[in-house]
């Protein structure tokens, strides 16, 4: 059992760090809002610390699941920041969704005082994360990934060396792009089959047994014929990645029209109000468009 630190609980990180308390890992656990740390020892019997410093220090392997790359720039890099405590040999696994860019630029620096750096975005959502079955996509060295991986285990299904730095998040980015599509194409679907006056239910019976069939479409099929959209991965957070995406593939070359078309559609969701609204929400666009 390993001494590990935990930064950042969210609705992703907070089941995470309890699944690794629950393996029998010793978990000191940092939050930007210091009640959820304390409702987190209190659940788990673990211990809090005041910074990303204080939690990391004398730790063998540090986590982190924040917001975005200034987020994850502060907890390792800032005055009070866990790469400040963390000793030659140790590693720092980082799975948020962020920039490739960020995920070397955090690599280097901690290599330069002998950490190891594994960027690890998580794809699964919140159930994933509270039922220990993400799936782990990351980048870095292999020794030290050899190492992370039997820990990721506790709160992941599948977990994958990707490649070197970055590349964890440039297969997050592959994730998002083909997510945002799938869910265009299911809010076309189901709203096509609703104006046609057909039993949506019905036509997912049929249709997902076949090649139009998804995790999407099996998990999101009812509330969005319900309209209802209170739950999930939140629209805010998915502009975010998105633009993470259309900013890598401006440097990269890639050609990306339909995932750049459906970021609008999403800040059209915005502009309706579903900020948190799960990213199912694009057929709650097309509905608006009748009026």
């Amino acid at each position: 059992m390993a001494k590990l630190a935990f930064l950042g609980l969210g609705v992703m990180g907070y089941p995470m760090a309890g699944h690794l308390a629950a393996a029998g890992h010793e978990v000191c656990v940092y939050n930007r809002t210091g009640a959820r740390a304390g409702a987190w020892v209190e659940e788990h019997n673990g211990h809090m610390a005041r910074t990303p410093r204080e939690a990391a220090d004398g730790a063998e392997m540090v986590f982190a699941c924040v917001g975005n790359d200034d987020d994850l720039r502060s907890v390792v890099l800032g005055k009070n920041g866990a790469l400040q405590a963390m000793n030659a040999g140790t590693i720092f696994v980082d799975h948020t969704t962020a920039s490739a860019e960020v995920a070397r630029e955090i690599y280097a620096q901690a290599a330069a005082q002998g950490v190891a750096f594994i960027d690890a975005p998580v794809s699964g959502g919140q159930a994933g994360a509270e039922n220990g079955a993400l799936t782990v996509m990351c980048g870095g060295d292999d020794t030290p990934y050899a190492k992370a991986a039997p820990i990721i285990a506790a709160f992941a299904k599948s977990c994958r060396l990707m490649g070197g730095s970055g590349a964890g998040q440039l297969t997050k980015m592959v994730n998002q792009i083909c997510i945002a599509g799938l869910l265009q194409g299911l809010a076309e679907g189901l709203h096509f089959a609703q104006k046609a006056g057909l039993d949506g239910e019905a036509v997912v019976d049929v249709i997902s047994k076949g090649a139009a069939g998804s995790w999407q479409m099996e998990n999101r099929y009812k509330t969005m014929l319900a309209d209802e959209f209170d739950f999930g991965f939140a629209v805010d957070w998915m502009r975010k990645d998105l633009s993470i995406c259309l900013e890598e593939a401006n440097n990269n070359g890639a050609s990306l029209p339909g995932t750049a078309q459906i970021d609008q559609y999403y800040k059209d969701v915005q502009n309706m109000g579903g900020n948190r609204w799960d990213t199912s929400s694009l057929i709650r666009r097309l509905r608006a468009l009748e009026k």
